[in-house]
């Protein structure tokens, strides 16, 4: 055998290595391939459900809040109409009220008055006793002067 046979030889050999290595890359690819078309399938398959129901999820929420709308609008409403008749009642009834009280609370007291002498050691607002109260400021010493 010549130089160059061998050299042939060789090169066929490498090259029968690096096809079968090819052909090995080629089926590992082809079976990644078919899994990743599988998974696809699959993930396919439970998409589509999921997504009718999430579809049908927000279709009931959107219901709901539109009820929630009206509902907030009827109470906005109710809300409006209990201030109004409030601010009536008040502005009818408020100030007779108050007068026909302060009426009522300066008989009872003038009628207390009459019926009761007033005892000696009780205090009213500036006497104590009968005696005036002393001022606040009266007592009150300089500071930082002496």
């Amino acid at each position: 055998m010549s130089g160059g046979e061998v050299a042939g030889i060789l090169v066929a050999v490498f090259w029968a290595i690096l096809v079968s290595f090819i052909a090995l890359v080629l089926v590992r690819l082809a079976q990644t391939l078919k899994a990743a078309t599988r998974l696809v399938a699959d993930v396919t398959d439970q998409a589509v459900p999921l997504l009718a129901d999430a579809s049908a999820t927000v279709r009931s929420a959107h219901t709901q809040l539109a009820r929630v709308d009206s509902i907030a609008a009827d109470v906005q409403e109710v809300t409006a109409n209990a201030s109004a008749l409030s601010s009536t009642v008040s502005s009818a009834f408020g100030g007779p009220l108050v007068k026909v009280a302060a009426f009522g609370y300066g008989v009872r007291r003038a009628m207390g008055r009459k019926a009761a002498p007033e005892p000696e050691g009780s205090v009213f607002v500036g006497k104590a006793g009968g005696r005036p109260l002393p001022s606040a400021r009266a007592g009150r010493r300089t500071r930082g002067k002496g």
